[in-house]
């Protein structure tokens, strides 16, 4: 039995939703109000929506760096 990725959706977000998700975890896990249960599961979230950012941060930047080498 396949148990669906709580996840999946990551995939799809903007940078700025993912960045806006991933710093409300962040609150969460620093209230320290959730179960042990409830904060792996906002690690993980955390995990794969900061994965999220750093792609499109590096997508952005070999953008940026094309534009330049094709402007020398």
């Amino acid at each position: 039995m396949n148990t669906p990725d709580p996840n999946a959706d990551v995939a799809t977000l903007s940078y700025e939703q993912a960045r806006e998700q991933l710093v409300a975890v962040v609150n969460q896990l620093e209230a320290g109000s959730s179960s042990l249960e409830d904060s792996l599961a906002l690690w993980e979230r955390g995990e794969a929506l900061a994965k999220k950012c750093e792609e499109w941060l590096e997508g952005a930047k070999a953008r940026l760096d094309a534009a330049r080498a094709s402007a020398e």
